[in-house]
């Protein structure tokens, strides 16, 4: 087990690609700590398939996006753990428009909670991780990030804000031996793709050179992977993780 005697802090983990990550990581010996914001069910189902693996598990709720929230459950944890081996950014929502129809709220509740989330977390945990002098930082950001998309421009900003963050806070890092990398994921099954259009979905699928969408797995395994010894000379690094997205397909 590639994570084994690790504890392993997740944002965003009680749905989608966050709780594909936390349930890898605990099939690969690590402790979870997940934060969630609002769906306490999906976070006590999580708890609960975390438990049945013979791992522990804590949940907090949280908004990642204010600072003073962070820092009290950053408190709460450190009195439950010694110390934090792996974080993970990954709290994220989409405001999706048009940018000339976008709000001042639907670009702001992006930048918070996708960017400044990722600069809360990290502030309020990184001490940790210096302290035991290792560890590794995992930050979900987006193909959106590095090609942009259309009706995306405050999702695509916050995207591209968390590869920048990753490059600089990882040359900063280097030094207690602590890593960090970004992935990028393209098009995932995680939901959001049951409401569109027959027309829409397959049109998506036209820019994959796979010409399949991918699943949860394929981040998780890929963050398992930038969590792990395996990957201790890589850092600084942004893996799409899209199926070919970003090749140009004749």
């Amino acid at each position: 087990m590639r994570l084994e005697n690790k504890t392993a802090l997740i944002t965003g983990g009680s749905r989608g690609i966050g709780r594909d990550i936390a349930i890898k990581f605990a099939e690969e010996g690590a402790d979870i700590i997940f934060l969630y914001r609002s769906d306490a069910q999906s976070a006590q189902a999580l708890a609960t398939i975390i438990e049945s693996l013979g791992r522990k598990v804590f949940a907090f709720q949280v908004d990642v996006s204010n600072f003073d929230e962070v820092l009290k459950i950053r408190d709460a944890i450190e009195k439950k753990h010694k110390k934090i081996d792996i974080l993970v950014n990954n709290a994220g929502v989409l405001r999706d428009s048009l940018f000339m129809k976008m709000s001042d709220s639907d670009w702001h509740t992006v930048i918070d909670i996708n960017l400044t989330g990722v600069f809360n977390c990290t502030k309020a945990f990184l001490e940790l991780l210096y302290r035991e002098n290792q560890g590794v930082i995992v930050n979900i950001a987006s193909i959106a990030g590095i090609y942009g998309n259309v009706g995306q421009t405050n999702y695509s900003a916050s995207k591209a804000g968390i590869i920048g963050f990753t490059k600089a806070l990882a040359k900063e890092a280097a030094r207690y031996k602590v890593r960090v990398n970004c992935i990028a994921p393209g098009f995932i099954e995680t939901g959001i793709w049951d409401d569109l259009p027959p027309k829409v979905y397959e049109a998506a699928l036209k820019k994959i050179a796979v010409r399949k969408m991918g699943l949860p797995e394929h981040v998780s395994k890929t963050a398992v992977f930038l969590a792990s010894e395996a990957s201790s000379y890589i850092t600084g690094q942004v893996v799409e993780v899209d199926g070919g997205i970003g090749l140009s397909v004749i």
